[in-house]
């Protein structure tokens, strides 16, 4: 196969898989921020402490993770069919691809969050914050350069599971490689292939740690919040220190009695 000839594959595949692992991400994010918060904040000694829906909010999520890629994907066919009214091609993807990501970044969250200064939360609670004023002030600012990081993880994981999806007929370069560089026997697509995959991640790797690193240098886990620097009183003024037993006293001058 010439390159003439794999071009236009090699460009639609890339195309849908970063369409695939773009949506899956956004849907990932949205729904798994929450559901991490929500295992940090009803868990012992927490916000809104609830033992009961703890345990089964951490149950389902690692249920959901525990469960291997292709069979979750193949197990949800029914659910897939319902949503997108098909089980192949890359919208159809996108509804395992999501399901499988959201417990995978709500516990990367959880560990997040956990990480936050507990001194922080209870000062906001000093001043009168609610629960949703701790979460929106201290908890996500706080620990955002770690869920930067966290969503880059995802971002990585989504690429392989988009490459298993493409087994099964749901498009992208996982499918060109099996497609094409394994029933084919078309071995310089197949690497090349494997190639652009690693080029992906690579630039997608950085691009994560390199936000990261710029959001913890402007203050993520570096100091308080900037709500918390905002409420802070005056400095208060600085008292001369006492003399010590070994520093001379200056005596007061004697009264001239006419």
């Amino acid at each position: 196969m010439t390159w003439s000839e794999m071009r236009p594959l090699l460009e639609q595949a890339c195309w849908d898989t970063l369409y695939m692992v773009g949506w899956s991400t956004l849907i990932a994010v949205v729904a798994g921020l929450p559901l991490g918060i929500l295992l940090v904040l009803t868990d012992r000694d927490g916000l809104l402490q609830n033992t009961v829906v703890n345990k089964v909010i951490g149950q389902v999520v690692n249920v959901a993770r525990s469960m291997p890629f292709i069979i979750l994907m193949v197990a949800l066919m029914s659910f897939t069919r319902l949503i997108t009214g098909t089980t192949i091609g890359r919208e159809a993807a996108i509804v395992p691809l999501a399901i499988g990501a959201i417990p995978f970044y709500a516990r990367l969250v959880e560990t997040s969050v956990r990480e936050v200064d507990g001194g922080l939360v209870e000062a906001v609670q000093a001043m009168g914050g609610s629960t949703w004023k701790v979460v929106r002030s201290v908890l996500v600012p706080e620990s955002l350069p770690s869920l930067i990081s966290g969503a880059t993880t995802t971002v990585v994981a989504l690429i392989g599971y988009s490459a298993m999806a493409g087994t099964v007929g749901a498009g992208g370069l996982g499918d060109i490689a099996i497609r094409y560089g394994y029933q084919r026997f078309e071995t310089g697509l197949m690497w090349i292939t494997v190639g652009i995959l690693a080029v992906v991640i690579s630039v997608i790797q950085f691009a994560g740690d390199h936000a990261a690193r710029r959001l913890h240098r402007r203050g993520g886990h570096s100091g308080p919040a900037p709500r918390l620097r905002l409420l802070r009183g005056p400095a208060p003024a600085k008292t001369p220190p006492a003399p010590t037993q070994g520093d001379a006293v200056a005596e007061p001058d004697p009264v001239k009695v006419p």
